[in-house]
């Protein structure tokens, strides 16, 4: 009998689809989950919920969408529901029996119940969008009470979709996510970057017990920077093609058909102007077949002005971001999702329209639930920085010292990754390199003024101040020549478990000088 796998579960709840991964402990890819009645593919649940009063018949994904053209839909079918958990601006359909809360907590909670008995699960990590964050988390913390396993994380979507490709932390990146019912484009820039810690999953759950108002470890969310969007989407381009050949449908199967030969066109493979057949009912439950090529397929998206409403969704993000500052030139790359960027049209509409920016394709439906499993490999509770830490530099030109920041008040401990520093000399031949270490003060001090006899604190804070550790300097000597203006000591920073600064050190040549404890932070 083959054993279980024991491991990470990720579960990326979307607005069309939901994507359901697994990695075992042991094994450095994941896989994505089947479940019979539930999956549409491996991994890939249709977002719909089938709920009936008042026998409490229940069905989600696939089986659910099979139901969405029976009798009394319009209030037992519950889709697109997921975009308005959180979300206090946008109107729910008052016909359905269940609110989007409740839709998104019965799918997960009968979803958790169907997983295949041989994955056992330690970690369940979440994904979170963004723009509703703060609400969409709050419901989410309600219903992991519920949901028995040790460890719940959750991540942030856009960092979650940039995790994996080899996009640096703290670039700005757009995002173009063309789902079933949306599109979504987004400029965000990703946590981390420039000494700043890079991102982290917050933890809900640990142990068994709910942490999630008491961890110090919050989630660092990539951060918006402009958006722009609308409620069209793949369905309604599959409701375009069969419209282009009968105006006057009724028929629910046609779409189905109309999507099926919409993924087919979308291969590379696909001549440009090989036609292909589609199979459609049209009056009296009659088939017929009409012919669709990637042509026709065009001529339908520009008909319906889908490439007009797309350079104006791109207009408005774009100058939404100039006004925070950011321009085109400040995008390190692009990141397609959702199945329509798959659309040979699109994907040319992007590179014509930002032509020098890098486009990256990851799996367009399961790459945000790949992403979150990428970033939890080993989440555990880290403790924060209470105060920052800075190395003393020279400045050459203006002759005086200033201090130069190695790790932020914030930032996780211990370091994942160590902090790296390059040194130059201040004279030629220079052989003894002074480390200087001082820190901020735990607490920022605030002027206090007096009105009327009253203390007021002041509007404006003081800096903080370094100071300088009562520790013995580290002094470096260098074997190689050292010249002014070039780089001659790397300093790699980092944070061990027992709270203690170390530097490793090496010279212009690589080779390794040495590895010396700083002192401890506390």
């Amino acid at each position: 009998m083959k054993e279980n796998l024991s491991g990470t579960l990720a579960i990326d709840l979307g607005n069309t689809n939901t994507v359901i991964a697994f990695q075992d402990q042991k094994d450095i890819d994941a896989v994505l989950v089947e479940i019979p009645n539930i999956t549409s593919s491996p991994g890939v649940i249709p977002t719909a919920v089938w709920f009936e009063e008042p026998s409490k018949n229940l069905k989600i994904g696939i089986s659910a969408l099979r139901m969405r053209d029976c009798a009394n839909s319009d209030i037992f079918f519950h889709a697109n529901f997921k975009r308005l958990i959180g979300n206090p601006i946008e109107k729910v359909n008052k016909k359905n029996i269940l609110t989007p809360t409740e839709c998104g907590e019965k799918f997960l909670k009968f979803l958790w119940s169907r997983i295949p008995k041989k994955y056992e699960i330690n970690r369940l990590v979440l994904t979170a969008p963004i723009d509703t964050y703060k609400g969409y988390r709050e419901w989410l913390v309600n219903l992991c009470r519920e949901i028995s396993v040790d460890e719940i994380a959750l991540v942030d979507e856009p960092t979650a979709a940039s995790l994996g490709i080899n996009i640096p932390f703290g670039s700005k990146i757009m995002t173009l996510d063309i789902g079933g019912s949306t599109i979504d484009m987004n400029i965000v820039k990703i946590e981390g970057g420039e000494g700043k810690s890079s991102p982290i999953a917050e933890l809900l759950k640990f142990k068994g017990n709910d942490v999630s108002s008491i961890s110090k470890q919050k989630i660092r969310c990539a951060e918006i920077i402009s958006k722009s969007g609308s409620k069209i989407g793949g369905k309604d381009i599959d409701q375009w093609i069969v419209d282009y050949f009968i105006p006057d449908n009724k028929y629910a199967i046609n779409l189905l058909n109309a999507e099926v030969i919409k993924c087919k066109l979308c291969a590379s493979t696909i001549a440009y102007e090989n036609k292909y057949p589609i199979n459609l009912l049209i009056e009296g439950y009659k088939e017929k077949d009409f012919y669709l090529s990637k042509e026709i397929f065009e001529k339908i998206l520009i008909q319906n002005n889908f490439i007009n409403h797309l350079d104006s969704l791109l207009k408005d993000l774009l100058n939404e971001a100039r006004g925070k500052f950011c321009t085109v030139d400040d995008l390190s790359s692009i990141i397609l999702v959702g199945g329509g960027t798959q659309i040979p049209l699109i994907r040319e509409w992007i590179t014509k329209k930002l032509p020098k920016i890098q486009t990256i394709t990851p799996p367009p439906i399961e790459s945000i639930a790949l992403g979150a499993l990428a970033m939890t490999p080993g989440v555990k509770i880290k403790d924060i920085l209470n105060k920052g830490l800075s190395i003393r530099l020279l400045n050459k030109r203006e002759q005086k010292h200033f201090w130069h920041p190695i790790f932020y008040k914030g930032q996780t401990w211990p370091t994942e990754n160590p902090f790296k520093l390059s040194l130059q000399a201040s004279r030629n031949n220079q052989k003894i390199f002074e480390i200087i270490i001082g820190e901020t003060k735990k607490e920022r001090e605030y002027d206090v003024i007096f009105e009327n006899g009253l203390p007021k604190l002041s509007e404006v804070q003081a800096e903080e101040v370094i100071l300088k550790w009562d520790k013995k300097p580290l002094k470096i000597e260098l074997k190689n020549k050292s010249n002014l203006g070039e780089d001659n000591l790397k300093l790699f920073f980092k944070i061990t478990k027992k709270a203690d600064l170390f530097v490793r050190c090496f010279d212009s040549k690589d080779e390794f000088v040495g590895e010396y404890n700083l002192g401890n932070i506390f």
